[in-house]
């Protein structure tokens, strides 16, 4: 496989994680995640034995969706884990986990560093996605832009200093408020992909 296929793979990934950060499951994307196709994907990033655990809880909730009922409920627990903004909940924002603030602003500091980021590449946040920009499904879908359209330093840097930084302390609150299970091992496979798709530069970088 060559560097292009391999990057192109990385930025799938990316797209994928991000989907599942940016919106609740509805009929039709319930549909695309347990197509055939996504089935053969789920089955390549499962083959990873870091991965797997989080990815076989995914596929199982997934196809366990057998009515509109079921539907429902993984979209309440997505409001009540990302939307609600309590201490029972896990906030997607960058910022209320790195500011120092006794209450860190929305908007504040890291969502202008991902604006900059996003105009440098004359990129956006789509206007029906009414989040600040450092959400970290706007990171992700960066992420995945960056997979095929920048060298390993500035991926490696973006990584570290914008997901990494944060991504731990969120997928912990993340797995405290997530009763069902679903959106905490979507976390963790996050967390476990973006590992590892960090040591894979430092050969490279030394």
């Amino acid at each position: 496989m060559s560097q292009v296929d391999i990057n192109h793979a990385r930025a799938l990934v990316y797209q994928l994680l991000s989907s599942l950060f940016a919106r609740e499951i509805d009929e039709k994307r319930l549909k695309e995640l347990t197509s055939e196709a996504a089935q053969q994907f789920w089955n390549q990033l499962g083959s990873d034995t870091q991965l797997s655990p989080s990815v076989d809880k995914i596929r199982s909730r997934l196809n366990e969706i057998q009515d509109n009922e079921a539907l429902l409920e993984l979209a309440a627990d997505y409001c009540g884990i990302f939307l609600v903004g309590t201490k029972y909940s896990a906030s997607p924002y960058a910022s209320l986990y790195l500011n120092t603030e006794d209450e860190p602003l929305l908007f504040g500091q890291q969502h202008q560093q991902m604006s900059e980021f996003l105009h440098q590449s004359k990129l956006q946040v789509q206007s029906h996605f009414p989040e600040p920009a450092d959400h970290l499904a706007v990171m992700l879908a960066y992420m995945a832009h960056l997979c095929c359209h920048s060298d390993d330093s500035t991926q490696l840097r973006f990584l570290e200093t914008c997901i990494n930084s944060w991504l731990a302390t969120f997928t912990a609150q993340l797995i405290k408020c997530d009763k069902n299970g679903f959106y905490s091992a979507v976390a963790v496979l996050t967390l476990e992909w973006v590992k590892q798709d960090t040591l894979q530069f430092e050969p490279q970088m030394a």
